[in-house]
């Protein structure tokens, strides 16, 4: 079949933005924290490198392209350390993902959050001067991210007596980097939301309420986190929210269908499309898409695993499609990666070779369902 192809993003093809650093990237970067390299020098093999992989997005057929993250040491705390208020440390009890790796660092608030800093505004500014055939994707993690780990106890209260004035400011603040992403030029930000997902497990939901967090309504908080963020944002400005379950030199955090999330993250929350973490049974079945408004939301289904190198099957995809497709339209579904290959400097455990095969596997298959990219 043919179906129209899409005006604005996301598109049939399409990925969440994080691409495996290439080694000169990865020696440069550990050069410069051993103080061996400037920041000048650093900034000039970044650069290269994010030509470089603009350019191979494009070759490729996608219709959006993003810096790869290479500038990041982290999918999220590049961005919320530079938040005024926050601040990283390391904990005695680290983020434990599945597999036993651990995150080195958590994120406190120990000042009144505020958008001062305009973090990546200038990176978003580099990739759209670069792009000749695809639109820049810009990349930032969900507000919830300042939230979810520390929840109260990493607040100071001297700050925030009350989570009322925590959220309005922190709601505020993002409202603040939508914005100049906007005057910057930006028509395609994405918010990378893992918080949401990770509801949807009982094992997290039981590790907030040990740790004394009022869980009840916590959903809707994080709804209104991310509609104040947005709120006003232009017309032809198309914002996406990623949802996984952690992704962490391949290896994963929660697990758990969408059932519990659905009707609020696909009716309450003024997003215009979803990547959605689908490459395992993990992520539960498709049966959480009824709850899709029929109209102009796109979910894109993250089908292609980006934890392991294996190719996945045409016949499988177009199977999984065609079964998603059951609970909502095939014109609102599109395809990608589950995840991005590198939401850490580290990486996941495939080539970069098998990276650039699961996202040319993406183009060809939406050209074989969809007609066109």
């Amino acid at each position: 079949m043919s179906i129209a192809p899409r005006i604005r993003p996301p598109f049939r093809a399409d990925h969440v933005g994080s691409l495996l650093r290439p080694q000169e990237l990865r020696d440069a970067r550990a050069a410069r924290a051993a103080g061996t390299m400037t920041a000048a020098a650093l900034r000039a093999v970044e650069d290269r490198h994010i030509a470089e992989a603009i350019a191979k997005q494009e070759s490729i057929g996608l219709r959006a392209a993003t810096d790869g993250e290479y500038r990041r040491a982290f999918w999220h705390y590049d961005f919320v350390s530079r938040l005024e208020g926050c601040e990283l440390y390391a904990p005695e009890t680290k983020i434990e993902f599945k597999g036993g790796v651990k995150l080195p660092y958590m994120l406190r608030v120990n000042g009144k959050i505020a958008w001062k800093e305009q973090v990546f505004v200038d990176d978003y500014k580099i990739v759209a001067g670069h792009v000749k055939t695809a639109i820049a994707k810009q990349t930032i993690p969900s507000p919830s991210v300042v939230h979810f780990r520390g929840g109260r106890q990493s607040i100071d209260p001297a700050i925030y007596p009350d989570m009322e004035g925590f959220f309005a400011d922190l709601g505020t603040a993002y409202h603040g980097a939508v914005t100049s992403f906007a005057e910057a030029g930006c028509r395609y930000l994405q918010l990378d939301e893992v918080n949401i997902a990770y509801l949807c497990d009982p094992e997290q939901i039981a590790a907030l309420k040990a740790r004394g967090e009022h869980v009840e309504g916590l959903l809707d908080i994080y709804a209104g986190l991310i509609n104040r963020a947005i709120a006003d944002r232009p017309a032809d400005m198309t914002v996406s929210m990623h949802l996984c379950r952690g992704n962490f030199r391949s290896t994963f955090v929660a697990s758990g269908g969408y059932e519990p999330v659905a009707e609020v993250l696909f009716n309450a929350i003024g997003v215009d499309a979803y990547f959605m973490e689908y490459d395992n049974d993990r992520a539960g079945g498709f049966e959480p898409l009824r709850f899709v408004p029929r109209g102009n939301k796109i979910v894109v289904l993250g089908l292609v695993t980006s934890k392991t190198g294996e190719l996945e099957s045409k016949d499988d995809l177009k199977r999984r499609l065609d079964a998603a497709a059951k609970f909502l339209p095939l014109e609102q579904l599109a395809l990608s990666p589950q995840c991005g290959f590198a939401s850490t400097e580290e990486g996941n455990l495939l080539t970069t070779d098998q990276q650039w095969r699961k996202l040319e596997l993406c183009v060809e298959v939406a050209r074989e369902v969809w007609g066109s990219v």
